[in-house]
């Protein structure tokens, strides 16, 4: 089979955007392609991660950025899985190229979530949990992933000092994205002392509401090759659904999220071990701990060792970075967009245009999107650098 290649991206910063959700994808849209040919000349289908139509009202998000694209006649969908509906649109256009059904596929993710307010973002991401549990109980993301983080505090030797550390690490990683929406500083003293939402998960706790669009154009080696552009491969792919009701989980130990890792890296033939960067779902702090787990990265009950120099680490750590553009807790979380803004940061890296943030020798990465609370549905992917053939 082909083995499919990341070969352009593009996004604006994470912000509070003036810009309706088609124009913030123009402008995703017109970064990839300076350079390249027109899409309407290479492009022959479309995927679009979208969380919820909410925002602005607009559903048939796959013939809309079609059309702002230029396309005509080409399959365009929409695909969701709450957070997850970005690196679900990639997912789609990897395994398209993959399986020689198209030769150039557009996967993009939007969400203009500013559109709605605080109030309508924590409306349309409750509609992720379930229905006649727990949304009918008020519950909101916040107090869900409370409950998960409550749990891990109990049962390892975590801190609530511990993960305002991991909120510092990646606030301080996200001075260097231009992508970032928060682009400064944060002490630990700042997170522990910032208003609680749901306790332990205080404000700097939380990823943040935000505006985004985000473009991936995979190809097969042969168009890369002809695009003259950097390309890195997408060597493994994985998606899981674990289970959407919180009362059904294990809660420190995510087994949906392990199974579409395990998946990637099979399908890969690489381990944790082989990983130099991760962009992992932190959409609260006590995310990243799991999610270091659940890749492999941690031995049990310390994945919140993740802010810490690897010599720091518990034995059993792999040297990894983590959330190199800051997470989603610093470089922004527009949910529909979050799974490419992740695969921008990995083909970034492996193609040495991260900049300052750049981790030398870098040469595979993991990207772990999460859908719903945790695992509901997560959807994981490896890339590598290219090597000559």
């Amino acid at each position: 089979m082909t083995t499919p290649m990341i070969a352009a991206v593009g996004a604006p910063p994470v912000e509070t955007s003036d810009l309706p959700g088609r124009d913030m994808f123009s402008v995703a849209l017109a970064e990839a392609f300076d350079g390249l040919p027109d899409p309407a000349d290479l492009v022959e289908a479309v995927y679009v991660g979208a969380q919820s139509e909410r925002y602005e009202h607009q559903i048939m998000q796959g013939s809309v950025l079609a059309e702002w694209a230029g396309l005509r006649n080409v399959p365009a969908e929409r695909v969701e899985a709450c957070a997850a509906a970005g690196a679900l649109a990639l997912r789609h256009a990897v395994k398209d190229v993959r399986t020689g059904e198209h030769d150039a596929v557009l996967a993009c993710g939007l969400e203009k979530m500013s559109a709605g307010g605080t109030g309508g973002a924590t409306e349309s991401l409750s509609a992720a949990f379930d229905r006649p549990i727990e949304q009918r109980s008020g519950a909101t993301a916040p107090s869900q992933y409370a409950l998960l983080a409550r749990r891990y505090l109990h049962e390892t030797d975590a801190t609530e000092r511990d993960l305002a550390a991991i909120a510092v690490k990646n606030h301080d990683n996200a001075l260097a994205n231009p992508r970032a929406q928060f682009r400064k500083e944060v002490a630990i003293e700042d997170v522990l002392e910032s208003p609680p939402v749901a306790q332990p998960l205080k404000r700097y706790d939380c990823a943040p509401v935000g505006d985004g669009a985000a473009v991936a154009l995979v190809t097969t080696p042969e168009l890369a090759a002809d695009l003259d552009a950097p390309a890195v491969a997408v060597t493994g792919t994985g998606a899981a659904a674990g289970g959407i009701g919180v009362a059904e989980k294990d809660m420190t130990h995510l087994e949906g999220a392990q199974a579409a890792v395990e998946t990637a890296y099979d399908e890969a033939g690489v381990t944790a071990a082989d990983v130099d960067v991760a962009e992992v779902h932190d959409a609260f702090t006590v995310s990243e701990a799991l999610l270091a787990e659940a890749a492999g990265f941690a031995p049990p009950g310390t994945g919140y060792q993740s802010h810490r120099p690897q010599t720091e680490r518990a034995d059993g750590w792999t040297d990894v970075t983590l959330s190199t553009s800051g997470g989603l807790k610093a470089r922004g979380h527009p949910v529909g967009a979050t799974g490419l803004y992740q695969a921008i940061e990995a083909y970034e890296q492996l193609t040495g245009e991260a900049g300052d943030r750049s981790v030398a020798d870098a040469d595979t990465a993991l990207l772990i999107n999460e859908g719903g609370l945790a695992d509901a549905m997560t959807v994981s992917h490896v890339l590598e650098a290219e090597v000559a053939e």
